[in-house]
């Protein structure tokens, strides 16, 4: 289990259309998280290989921050 987590409602209606008409899958259960229970100590580290499956992973502190200033239901726009 993560530490604190913002699920966002990905894949929508167009999003599903979109990756089928590309030959793939749309995917979900996309979260911005931190760190799983018991890895706090990893700290910043975490940044040096991607271990999540297409979720965006900040440290605990982060989380803690944006777990404050963000309100249900707030637009999320995810861009490479």
């Amino acid at each position: 289990m993560d530490y604190l987590s913002l699920h966002i409602s990905y894949p929508n209606t167009d999003d599903r259309r979109n990756a089928e008409a590309r030959g793939f899958p749309a995917g979900g259960d996309i979260m911005i998280h931190g760190l799983p229970n018991g890895w706090g100590l990893f700290g910043n580290v975490h940044y040096l290989w991607d271990w999540t499956d297409g979720c965006v992973a900040v440290t605990n502190a982060e989380m803690r921050d944006t777990w404050a200033r963000v309100p249900t239901h707030t637009p999320i726009e995810i861009v490479p």
